[in-house]
């Protein structure tokens, strides 16, 4: 079977496993999760076979004509090289896991088949983004994905969370998308061809006319896809779905779906300057602003969503400088420990007991008894605060040395300014990337709050699950001195300078975020019991997830109230508040945009039903009422009749005598 041939049946086999498994989810359900593993992990394997048949060579770069517009031709293009075929190699193993991890988690819900179905779905447009060579079926891919992530963070569409959830991550990245099209169309234009080839070729010739207007518009969708500020709102909120699906949109679908299309079209961005400067602002605001918030949050998939739209960030700030391979190497290490964080997240809120929330300051005693689930956590936690020799360090400083590099006026046509945005930004994201690292692993596993009850052995796929992720996080990093070649050939060797700063810093950072924890554990030991009041940022909707109700005891007799020993009040100060809740960025886009559209509607409805339908109203009114006045003088008496035939003739005589007169005269 030929290069070709394989990589066209890796997005073909998960959908064709979608298709199937609606089809017989209900008809023949013993086929349902084989449908869903087997197809999906075929696709694996084939990436894998891609890959090496790939390598380092040249790009295989082959297309036909879809169909004729008249204009510029839409393609049936597959373009594949080393990064893109390393990362369909992480698409297809998170998905691999997803799938089996999702056997256990949701084993005894009945919406099951269905969720199945369109995690293969998902998994098939993600593997279509990467795979193609043409921006209209890039755009294809896109768009499912968004539909899928619809439905699939709607998942529990019985909470109120849910539902709010699934229709803000769908509206705000379609606010996204709109500009994104435009901005495909005129790339297109500016270049005569949807193929990324073509436009390629086009940049380097020198033949865009647009440079910074196309880069600012592609950006749009791609802050709303990759959740990016100020489009980052709605990834938090997408954590009511099902954690396997969070573990599959934030390591290797959807949200790195931007990241991909910035590296595959990175010289149509360092065309402009301006446009590498507002790449590299949105990738600072959005790495400090995440790491503030992560540090606040009180559910663990939260903190683990914040720390995603962070790592994006360093991830868009490598492009920012120019180079691709620091970022996409830190896409696949991230996308490594990132999916094993949410499936362990999604372990503890199974020995929790609960669907998709997980309050940290109202756990214990969980390490003993998911030993599995802390040891591949508290690893991933390491990779993700960058210490060595975890696979987080290696590609963290990748992207760290690379604005070193632009900062110093070493990389050419990288403005100097986007260099040392980056490099601060990232520095000081690196500090609270550790402190809220630490923060997670000391309110989960070394928590004081109360002890959950056991809700039993977590099931065998699950935990399984947890060690085959455990491998890349912890050895992917050896793999950085082989991956130039596969990119664009710089080195990722980590230099002394942001190596030194870099893992400095996390570890002034965790320990300081580990003394507070001390400090704050032996305040509350001198708490009474019951004197606790609930966090600021508890709320009802949370409480209802994890079954506590913030106002009484649940699990006793200091249950229902958050652990005082949280450091992250002690570290963030009065700002604790503010960052809990996203630095009211929410409240920002309510009264700027969701305020004056419901002002809008209620005044289009009062013109509406007080003016519109007032003619509409009179229209009707006026004949019925005069239908009713000659209805009245139909009596059937026929004397009647005489007599008004008399009266109508004798008023004529008149008028016509009156009239005669006023003549003669």
């Amino acid at each position: 079977m030929t290069l070709t041939t394989t990589a066209v049946l890796v997005p073909l086999l998960p959908f064709l496993g979608a298709v199937a498994g609606l089809l017989l989810g209900r008809r023949a359900p013993g086929f349902v999760r084989p449908l869903a593993v087997l197809p999906t992990l075929a696709a694996a394997v084939l990436t894998m076979t891609v890959a090496v048949g790939q390598g380092t060579g040249p790009a295989t770069d082959i297309a036909t004509e879809l169909t004729p517009t008249g204009s510029i031709p839409i393609d049936l293009a597959l373009h594949i090289d080393g990064f893109a075929a390393l990362i369909a190699v992480l698409v297809g193993v998170v998905a691999t896991c997803v799938q089996i991890y999702s056997t256990g988690y949701l084993r005894d819900d009945p919406r099951y088949p269905s969720y199945a179905a369109l995690v293969s779905l998902f998994t098939s447009a993600m593997l279509l983004v990467v795979y193609t060579g043409d921006l209209m079926l890039l755009l294809v891919g896109w768009e499912v994905m968004g539909i899928c992530s619809y439905f699939l963070v709607g998942h529990y569409w019985e909470t109120e969370a849910a539902r709010a959830a699934s229709l803000k991550a769908f509206l705000v990245t379609k606010l996204g998308d709109v500009p994104f099209l435009f901005g495909i169309f005129a790339l297109a234009a500016d270049a005569g061809t949807f193929r990324i080839t073509g436009i390629l070729g086009s940049v380097a010739a020198g033949g865009l006319d647009h440079p910074t207007l196309i880069a600012l518009l592609l950006l749009a969708g791609v802050a709303g896809k990759s959740a990016q500020f100020p489009l980052h709102t709605w990834l938090p909120d997408a954590m009511a779905g099902p954690t396997p699906v969070s573990a599959l949109i934030h390591a290797a679908t959807m949200v790195a779906a931007g990241v991909y299309l910035v590296a595959r079209l990175l010289p149509v961005f360092a065309a402009s300057a301006a446009a590498l400067v507002v790449l590299a602002v949105m990738a600072a605001l959005t790495m400090v602003g995440s790491g503030l918030a992560a540090l606040a949050q009180d559910d663990i998939k939260r903190v683990l969503a914040y720390s995603t739209v962070g790592q994006l960030g360093y991830m868009l700030g490598a492009l920012a400088v120019g180079d691709r391979g620091a970022a996409v190497f830190h896409l696949i290490s991230h996308g490594a420990f990132k999916a094993l964080l949410f499936l362990g997240a999604g372990v503890i809120i199974h020995a929790a007991g609960t669907n998709s929330l997980a309050a940290m300051s109202r756990m214990s005693g969980l390490a003993r008894r998911i030993p599995d689930a802390y040891w591949t956590v508290t690893v991933a936690l390491l990779a993700l605060a960058a210490i060595p020799p975890f696979a987080g360090f290696f590609s963290k400083e990748a992207v760290l040395g690379a604005a070193e590099h632009a900062a110093t006026g070493h990389a050419h046509g990288i403005p100097g300014a986007a260099g040392w945005t980056v490099l601060v930004s990232g520095l000081l994201t690196a500090l609270l990337t550790a402190a809220y690292a630490t923060r997670l692993w000391l309110l989960a596993f070394k928590g004081k709050g109360a002890e959950v009850p056991d809700h039993g052995p977590q099931p065998v796929a699950m935990n399984a699950v947890l060690w085959v992720l455990f491998v890349p996080t912890v050895a992917l990093g050896l793999a950085a001195p082989f991956l130039p070649g596969w990119f664009d050939g710089r080195s990722l060797a980590p230099t002394l300078t942001t190596s030194v700063l870099g893992t400095g810093i996390a570890l002034v950072g965790g320990l300081v975020t580990y003394a507070a924890w001390r400090h704050t554990t032996a305040l509350a030991a001198r708490i009474p019991l019951g004197a606790v009041v609930a966090a600021p940022d508890a709320t009802p909707a949370l409480a209802e997830e994890v079954a506590i109700d913030i106002h009484a005891p649940a699990y006793g007799d200091n249950a229902g109230a958050p652990d005082p020993a949280d450091p992250g009040r002690l570290l963030l100060g009065p700002l604790q508040r503010h960052a809990a809740v996203g630095f009211h960025l929410d409240t920002v886009y309510s009264a700027l945009f969701v305020r004056p559209v419901r002002a809008a509607a209620v005044l289009v409805r009062f013109l509406d039903r007080e003016v519109v339908d007032t003619y509409v109203r009179g229209a009707g009114t006026a004949p019925r009422l005069l239908g009713a006045a000659v209805r009245r003088a139909q009596t059937g008496n026929v004397q009647t009749y005489l007599a008004a035939l008399l009266a109508g003739s004798l008023v004529l005589a008149v008028a016509a005598v009156l009239v005669a007169t006023g003549t003669g005269a």
